[in-house]
């Protein structure tokens, strides 16, 4: 079993925004996807809910952004 670093997607109330990706981005999520279903594209999540917990994942293990963060107040 591949290990992604992606893990389950909650479900929250979302707060809609835009985001324009490329073309070559979108097919990489939706591979993203498949695997993550066990290989499966049918029944995969939508690329589009691959991005915030990506987003999430991504700043919750950037060391510099915590250094900077517990530095300041944001």
């Amino acid at each position: 079993m591949t290990r992604l670093k992606l893990a389950d997607l909650a479900d929250e109330k979302p707060v809609r925004i835009t985001v324009e990706i490329s073309a070559k981005l979108h097919r990489e999520l939706g591979a993203y996807a498949a695997v993550l279903n066990g290989g499966d594209a049918k029944g995969a999540p939508a690329p589009e809910r691959l991005i915030p917990p990506m987003i999430e994942r991504f700043m919750a293990t950037d060391r510099e952004f915590a250094r900077i963060r517990r530095g300041t107040k944001v």
